[in-house]
């Protein structure tokens, strides 16, 4: 049976977008039959322990710190993770190193990998220089920017296969002059077990959120996850107050948290629309359907970038497996998972008046909504399904792995 040991940034039992793909495809890779761990760098904040388990899966753990400035500091936090990385290697025996970004784990794995002639497969979700400009911490072009992308394309380079999560980057890396035969496609995907059966709406909840009128139930334009500028939660707060136009009785749901909270805490207490605008703040992951319930549009108004333009993210499949209506800007991460008129509508970014126009429309035509949820539905059920796509990685295996090739592409023999 082969055993692959994922190189993680962090897992779970911290939540993030992050951990709960990387829950899935350790999930999907331990039904089709591999032996799976995970060893977490030292960004993992969560957890006690050389090994831990979390949600019926084992994690080895880095302890350490590295300090020093910028640069320094993490080339000595590679080397401390490449430490953590040999003792989970020399305790468990993977035949496969399946890094993920950031290429601070990737490097890290790379030393690890040569030392004991373990291929490497590396996984890259996103372009953390482009996530670092996103999220308000790195600015492009600058030194740290050019080095993080230097030590991506050096990783790239000397890892025996790579992945990534969508097109965008897989063309990105081309255009950088990596082989193309090298890059395999693992879009992001939703655990049908977990997103596929949908609650139904707590009248109770809507009616303590305002979400009534005369006794009848709002519409509600719902948005789940993180607040960082690039998702334009902004544009869809100065939306609602467009909106309210054509829809007086719409409601906007905000539930998640991040950097921008407290700034679009002041946006929305300032708006016209203030009134019909909830803010829910984080809530634990097994309520999340609660509040997806009780939305009949999910908003992603995220706005142009670098790394909107590359990255596919993963709220728009959960919501459309949760058979709700999607509007999402008109972003090449978003044309990827959005046909525009079949499994959602896509509107202009940067443009409250557009997101406005859109959300009126949808609302002002039910008599699409079933046709729209169908074909979302069916839309994640037939691409971007766990249980179906996570079967990409044998064939990733199989190509750098004789053991893998030896027993079944990764079954036990």
């Amino acid at each position: 049976m082969t055993r692959v040991l994922h190189v993680l940034d962090h897992s779970l039992p911290m939540h993030s977008g992050y951990t709960f793909r990387t829950r899935a495809i350790l999930k999907a890779q331990a039904a089709m039959g591999f032996e799976v761990r995970g060893v977490t760098g030292l960004r993992h904040t969560a957890g006690e322990g050389a090994v831990e388990e979390a949600d019926g899966l084992l994690f080895h753990r880095t302890a350490g710190r590295a300090s020093g400035f910028a640069g320094l500091r993490e080339w000595r936090e590679i080397g401390i993770f490449a430490q953590g990385i040999e003792r989970a290697v020399r305790e468990w025996r993977p035949d496969i190193l399946h890094a993920h970004s950031p290429a601070l784990c990737g490097q890290a794995a790379l030393r690890v990998a040569r030392r004991h002639g373990i291929p490497l497969v590396y996984e890259i979700r996103a372009f953390w220089e482009d996530a670092a400009v996103g999220n308000g911490t790195g600015t492009e072009g600058s030194l740290k920017y050019r080095l993080t992308r230097g030590l991506e394309s050096h990783v790239v380079a000397r890892a025996d296969a790579v992945v990534t999560i969508c097109e965008g980057l897989k063309a990105d890396l081309v255009a950088r002059g990596t082989d193309a035969r090298r890059v395999t496609v693992m879009p992001n995907g939703v655990d049908l077990t977990l997103f596929g059966k949908p609650l139904p709406r707590d009248p109770e909840l809507a009616r303590a959120l305002g979400f009534e009128v005369d006794g009848r139930p709002c519409p509600v334009i719902g948005f789940i996850g993180s607040f960082y500028d690039y998702e334009g939660i902004d544009v869809l707060i100065d939306a609602m107050a467009l909106l309210a136009e054509r829809q007086p009785d719409a409601r906007l749901l905000l539930v998640g948290g991040g950097p921008c909270e407290a700034a679009l805490r002041e946006r929305a207490a300032a708006s016209p629309a203030a009134d019909a605008i909830r803010f829910i703040g984080r809530v634990p992951h097994h309520e999340v359907d609660r509040y997806y319930a009780l939305a009949d549009i999910m908003a992603y108004p995220r706005k142009r970038s670098r790394l909107t333009d590359l990255v596919t993210p993963l709220k728009p499949l959960e919501a459309m497996a949760q058979g709700k209506l999607v509007a999402a800007s008109d972003v090449g991460g978003h044309r990827e998972l959005v046909t525009h008129g079949t499994t959602g509508v896509l509107f202009a970014p940067d443009d409250p008046r557009a997101c406005a126009a859109t959300l009126a429309e949808m609302l002002e035509h039910r008599g699409r909504w079933d046709d729209y949820r169908e074909a979302g539905l069916q839309h994640v059920r037939a691409q971007h399904d766990w249980a179906a796509n996570a079967a990409r990685y044998r064939d990733v295996y199989q190509m750098v792995s004789p053991v893998a090739a030896g027993n079944g592409l990764g079954v036990a023999a």
